[in-house]
């Protein structure tokens, strides 16, 4: 009788311990993905709009200077990058009028998606360092734009 009542315990023990460790690591999911204040998300909007301009324009210039100048896949890299700039521009508009995070996700996933056009791009071709540095920086802000949305990384 006491072997079973110890069992018992021991069992209970253990589920009590796993049902802890469980809710303590979805807590953890829950405060980092929420732990932006409105005002740090602002912040990031803003220097992820200022790092897709300085991105256009060195990636206009790195064109203007290849052999790719005044062709028609120069005007497709050059809209891609404008599809980019112009959701990021959107995104700072909404954000500023709408309360939730909720309502501004599908802006914030038509940025990860451009910017998934633009990163296999900048990944198959060779622009330049400026450009690729440039490019490099604007996609360390998306993704941390991403983790705020709750959205994949760009590219994934």
């Amino acid at each position: 009788m006491k072997k079973n009542i110890l069992k018992l315990f021991v069992g209970f023990a253990a589920f009590l311990m796993i049902a802890a460790l469980a809710d303590t690591s979805y807590g953890q999911r829950r405060t980092r993905r929420a732990g932006y204040t409105k005002q740090q998300v602002e912040q990031l909007l803003e220097r992820i709009e200022e790092r897709a301009d300085a991105f256009s324009n060195q990636i206009n210039k790195s064109l203007d200077r290849s052999r790719l100048d005044g062709s028609r896949r120069e005007d497709n890299i050059t809209e891609r990058v404008s599809e980019l700039e112009n959701a990021t521009d959107e995104l700072r508009r909404e954000y500023d009028h709408n309360d939730t995070r909720r309502e501004n996700k599908a802006e914030a996933r038509k940025i990860i998606n451009a910017a998934t056009r633009v990163n296999r791009i900048v990944t198959r071709r060779s622009f330049g360092r400026q450009a690729e540095t440039s490019w490099v920086r604007l996609r360390t802000e998306l993704n941390t734009l991403a983790a705020v949305f709750g959205l994949p990384s760009v590219g994934s």
